[in-house]
């Protein structure tokens, strides 16, 4: 994943990018201007009305990108942001990763303990079985013997 001010650079150049393109259609569809009320060719060959579908695809675009822009911007560290104030940050956090794996370890270790008692119980249930097939078919259990 690359860092804020490259995420930050790729969506003022996307958003440049939807600004040119929205440009480009709309001086592509735009009706050219009649001199002297004189219809041309070209002006029947058009649809309707495309521009307005494409300004509101832009539009849409445009505001989505310049909000993605917003919220980039707001996640950069602010110029307060101090050397000290970063790394007491990072202390912390680190803390915090530090408790958390505790926290995982303590987990995965009971998770262990509980695997073992559940092994040994169904170990426990297989011997139960074949004892009691055994037993069922006429021969003497493995305990008996």
């Amino acid at each position: 994943m690359a860092d804020r001010l490259t995420q930050l650079q790729d969506a003022v150049n996307s958003l440049a990018d939807q600004f040119c393109n929205a440009i480009g259609v709309l001086q592509q569809f735009a009706p050219p201007a009649s001199f002297s009320n004189i219809q041309t060719a070209i002006n029947k060959d058009q649809p309707a009305n495309p521009t307005e579908e494409y300004a509101q695809l832009f539009a849409a675009l445009i505001a989505r990108t310049a909000k993605d822009v917003d919220v980039l911007i707001d996640s950069l560290p602010s110029e307060e942001s101090t050397a000290a104030l970063q790394a007491a940050s990072l202390r912390q956090l680190e803390e915090e990763n530090h408790e958390a794996a505790a926290r995982l370890e303590e987990v995965v270790f009971r998770g262990d303990m509980l695997l073992k008692r559940i092994q040994h119980a169904l170990a426990d249930i297989a011997q139960s079985q074949l004892r009691t097939r055994s037993g069922a078919n006429g021969q003497p259990s493995p305990a008996e013997s």
